[in-house]
């Protein structure tokens, strides 16, 4: 499986933050073998070693515990999950953004070559109207694309096991 940088596809609902002032975006895909639909990405994605990691942060923040099942919730329907409220849903993509509407996180599945499934995975850091990104998301945008590339791997590697 080969992981790789993208463009924001135009049909996707990240797109509506690309190039929006000063923004950040991003986008990575991978192909899996056989056929993987948004809901198992989503849990496969919020669900894998990495993303773990993260929500046991978010939850010392949160001061409560994220259970799977908020994660399964998400996958059929939930319009949030943690600090994160469904911004747009369809049938092959979705994307969250955080409370304050400062990030955004995409997903999406699309058919992939020889049968396959494409994974997408995209982000955006959104600066505040007549600002500029922040010094600190600036310094972390590489910590960033290391990040976003190893939580897409995880998931990928997870689908890609059955």
């Amino acid at each position: 499986m080969t992981l790789r940088a993208v463009a924001v596809p135009q049909y996707a609902f990240l797109s509506r933050h690309v190039g929006q002032g000063a923004t950040y975006t991003d986008c990575y895909e991978v192909v899996v073998p056989g056929q993987v639909d948004l809901a198992q990405f989503i849990c496969r994605f919020y669900t894998s070693w990495l993303f773990r990691l993260e929500r046991l942060v978010l939850s010392l923040a949160l001061r409560r515990r994220i259970a799977d099942a908020e994660v399964a919730a998400l996958a059929a329907g939930a319009e949030a999950f943690a600090i994160w409220r469904v911004e747009a849903r369809g049938a092959r993509q979705i994307l969250l953004s955080d409370l304050r509407g400062s990030t955004c996180s995409w997903l999406a599945v699309a058919p992939g070559d020889g049968g396959g499934t494409q994974l997408l995975f995209g982000s955006a850091v959104i600066a505040r109207p007549g600002r500029e990104l922040s010094r600190i998301v600036r310094i972390l945008t590489p910590f960033h694309k290391v990040y976003a590339r190893g939580l897409l791997r995880a998931a990928a590697a997870r689908l890609a096991k059955g």
